[in-house]
């Protein structure tokens, strides 16, 4: 498995090589560009030296939000992001042993509790929960029974809805038309 998702070959290679990293990308995939949001681990653990779930839930507070306002910065919004990002590292530390992978192959859950266990995650609702356990099983070999139908139609074949189909500079462009198609639709609904 090799992802392909940020256009930077060192943080493409992070998030391949590290289950928290791919997990932040996700929880910081909001109201930024998909390439910037999974770019976000690459940044911190450049200028923390380290993206151990332990360092980042025990890191200063203040500190950590520093760390995200420094150019170019993490996420747009740097205090509430930072917090969200330690909050996550805290709960992967206390419930996973800091190990992120372990969410998804603990125990051999199949579909629907790898789904329910990433809805316990902070930052991670329902959609945020299926586009990523569509990114596992699309991308990262997941092999859980019934990960398709737990993810929903972010899990279908061929669906361009998300980043768990984003492989090239092509597929990138068709989930970019995809999106800009429901945000319209979405509009003119209301």
């Amino acid at each position: 498995m090799e992802l392909h998702i940020t256009g930077d070959a060192a943080a493409d290679q992070l998030l391949t090589d590290d289950a928290f990293a791919l997990l932040t990308g996700m929880l910081l995939d909001q109201q930024v560009t998909m390439e910037s949001a999974f770019a976000g681990p690459e940044k911190i653990r450049t200028r923390l030296g380290s993206l151990d779930p332990v360092a980042i839930a025990e890191h200063d507070p203040a500190g950590f939000v520093e760390v995200f306002k420094e150019k170019p910065a993490v996420h747009r919004f740097p205090g509430s992001m930072a917090g969200r990002v330690q909050a996550l590292a805290e709960t992967v530390h206390r419930d996973w042993n800091g190990d992120a992978a372990t969410i998804w192959t603990q125990g051999d859950p199949d579909g629907a509790e790898v789904l329910r266990r990433l809805k316990a995650l902070p930052g991670f609702g329902e959609q945020k929960a299926k586009i990523f356990l569509a990114l596992l099983g699309k991308q990262c070999g997941l092999q859980a029974e019934g990960w398709r139908e737990a993810a929903g139609h972010y899990g279908e074949e061929g669906s361009y809805l998300s980043v768990a189909d984003i492989v090239d500079p092509e597929s990138l462009v068709k989930v970019r038309a995809s999106k800009q198609a429901a945000k319209a639709a979405a509009k003119s609904a209301k």
